[in-house]
């Protein structure tokens, strides 16, 4: 597929069909995706893939968790709550995802219900836990490179006929995710990519968020047009 059609037509999916994914394609976009832009070539990437039990474990308790009222235990300092045009945004696509799947704004238990699904990443059968060397820390460039392989990750994916969604809820308990992978103490937990075969009967899978104008974020210097 073209990039620029992939990049297009590329979404979240927050519904998957009970389909395994077997390791030899995970491999292949793997193989692919390490491609991605690096500092320096640095590399500072780790990738720990889980499906099974293992993985049936950590959504388990993580949803255990955070459902007794657990804090987050993130390797990765947080921003906390968004505010202004941020947390617009943030609530622009949760109207879009609730609308599409019926559930109105005073449901309680519904609402409950889908911040769960993200605790347990959707249910997807396969969850990559994207992890970087500890001793690059404090600094933003290995994040950035992170970013890079994320997101060759779900474009490679997406390409072979899996979707995926880059899901920070599935790691809110990285103490958990490390117990369960075996993840060692040098390495920090940046996130997690929820991955498998996307169910097109799955209302919130059709939604897509909004982008902003390109004269909104963007500016050009020295042009002479």
């Amino acid at each position: 597929m073209e990039f620029e059609a992939l990049v297009q037509t590329r979404k979240s999916v927050r519904g998957f069909k009970k389909r395994p994914v077997s390791r030899a394609t995970v491999e292949e976009i793997i193989e692919v995706a390490k491609r991605a832009p690096s500092s320096m070539n640095t590399q500072p990437w780790h990738v720990h893939v889980l499906t099974g039990a293992p993985l049936e474990e950590v959504r388990r308790r993580n949803m255990d968790e955070m459902i007794a009222g657990a804090k987050a235990k993130r390797d990765i300092v947080s921003h906390g709550e968004y505010q202004g045009v941020h947390r617009g945004r943030q609530v622009d696509i949760a109207k879009k995802l609730f609308g599409a799947m019926g559930i109105a704004r005073d449901d309680k238990p519904m609402r409950q219900d889908w911040v769960l699904r993200g605790f347990r990443q959707f249910d997807a059968p396969v969850s990559l836990v994207l992890t970087y060397d500890r001793i690059l820390d404090p600094g933003a460039v290995c994040h950035f490179d992170l970013g890079a392989l994320c997101y060759g990750i779900v474009l490679a994916a997406w390409d072979r006929g899996l979707g995926s969604v880059i899901n920070g809820q599935g790691i809110m308990r990285s103490d958990i995710v490390r117990e369960v992978a075996n993840i060692p103490e040098d390495q920090v937990i940046m996130t997690c990519v929820a991955m498998g075969y996307p169910d097109d009967s799955f209302a919130a899978n059709a939604v897509r968020s909004d982008r902003e104008a390109n004269s909104d974020f963007v500016s050009y210097v020295g042009f002479a047009d």
